[in-house]
């Protein structure tokens, strides 16, 4: 094993890509930017270099002139640092599964030839942590031909599997800066009325999985009077501190990591990110094994909060594109989707507005041309929006139409009922 890190200028680090390669970049709060950086200053000596990630955070400029010359995005979630680039031929999105992308680096489907991570320094025994992006970052890691770090002491040392150790870090460079941190804006009307309703869903005991936002952050203010809750999610945001700083939030009822939280990766303030800073509670780990479905349904009355771009009158979701244009991604909701819906006791939940900003229906009785399933009708059960919950579960067309019309905007619904008779060719 190595005694120490190659800490090298950033130059030199990324002196080491060639044209051609695939490179990845360990994302979210963790994105390497001092790496990227550097490396898109290379664009008049390289070409053809495709840069893999999920979700990076602060601006991307491989995606804008001059640097797309020699660098081509590949995704597999959608951001708006690289909307443009890969609704374009800059880019490109691949639709995977969150729990399944790690196959694509340990089947050598798409093998990495270098990955750009950020982590802490070593401790005592070499081991830098992942802080808080181990997702798809620790199969990266595994199967990369070369890995190139970032070494920053502002980088929580996160417990669970998120480590590496200095002998798997051929070059390394020094930094020191804040992680990216993420603020949620005041709820609106709507996401408190929508946060309350969904609330009232969640049982004591529940194990809940949900991000980042307006809702989930009013859900779980709505939770302060309930007791023994648990978390297994594939992310978790500053909306948790309060519910575990009152007890609200324990973890006892779990079957899997009782007592832990369980998450691949978070993002937030800096306070979210002191406390999962050595705290052997928060247990980060990849990808592959916070959202699969078998290690999910095994907790406790699952209850998972999820949203959409839009919905049809069969239950028919739409999370990830805008017709044809792609938005985000697939990500992680199919996983918990069915998780949920196996656990016992378990809720699938998807939670949206009725409208958008320009005040069309998200509930539509079809899906915009182009636009992808992101969660079958087959898979659907809880709706929430502004007016109200339905569960779909077990109701035939003609009924969903009729429950979902009853949560739609007054003002779409007479609409909704006329275009739920063409399509479904009878009267609600």
């Amino acid at each position: 094993m190595k005694s120490s890190l190659n800490i090298v200028s950033a130059q030199e680090a990324v002196s080491q890509i060639k044209s051609g390669e695939r490179v990845f970049l360990q994302g979210a709060a963790m994105t390497p930017h001092v790496l990227i950086n550097t490396l898109c200053q290379r664009y008049n000596e390289l070409s053809n270099v495709e840069l893999f990630q999920i979700h990076t955070e602060g601006d991307a400029p491989y995606t804008k002139v001059p640097y797309n010359e020699a660098f081509i995005t590949n995704s597999c979630f959608v951001g708006g640092n690289v909307r443009k680039a890969v609704n374009s031929n800059l880019g490109a999105y691949i639709p995977i599964f969150l729990s399944e992308i790690h196959l694509l680096f340990r089947k050598n489907i798409l093998p990495i030839d270098v990955a750009f991570i950020q982590v802490s320094p070593p401790d005592k025994h070499g081991y830098c942590s992942l802080g808080v992006s181990v997702d798809i970052t620790l199969p990266a890691i595994q199967t990369a031909k070369k890995v190139i770090a970032q070494i920053n002491p502002q980088v929580p040392r996160t417990h669970g599997d998120g480590i590496i150790h200095i002998d798997r870090i051929d070059a390394a460079i020094e930094v020191d800066e804040p992680i990216h941190q993420t603020s949620v804006s005041n709820p609106t009307e709507i996401e408190l009325q929508i946060g309350r309703h969904v609330a009232g869903l969640i049982e004591d005991g529940a194990t809940l999985q949900m991000g980042i936002g307006g809702i989930p952050n009013v859900v779980l203010a709505n939770l302060i009077h309930h007791k023994r809750l648990g978390i297994h999610t594939e992310m978790f945001s500053d909306g948790i501190l309060p519910l575990i700083e009152k007890g609200v939030i324990t973890g006892e009822e779990k079957v899997i990591k009782t007592g832990k939280l369980v998450t691949c990766f978070a993002m937030g303030s800096q306070k979210l990110y002191d406390f999962v800073n050595d705290n052997p509670i928060v247990h980060f780990k990849e990808a592959a094994y916070t959202n699969d479905t078998a290690i999910i349904r095994q907790n406790p009355k699952v209850t998972a909060i999820n949203s959409a771009i839009e919905i049809d009158i069969t239950g028919q979701v739409c999370a990830d594109t805008i017709g044809k244009y792609q938005y985000s991604g697939v990500g992680g909701q199919m996983d918990f989707i069915r998780g949920a819906s196996l656990s016992e006791g378990g809720k699938a939940i998807i939670a949206m507005p009725s409208v958008t900003s320009k005040g069309f229906s998200k509930i539509v009785p079809y899906l915009k041309e182009g636009a992808g399933v992101t969660t079958t009708r087959a898979h659907v059960h809880y709706v929430a929006t502004e007016y109200g919950i339905v569960n779909l579960y077990g109701k035939n067309l003609k009924q969903r139409a009729k429950a979902l019309i009853s949560i739609a905007h007054p003002d779409h619904r007479e609409q909704l009922e006329m275009d739920s008779f063409e399509r479904i060719n009878h009267f609600i």
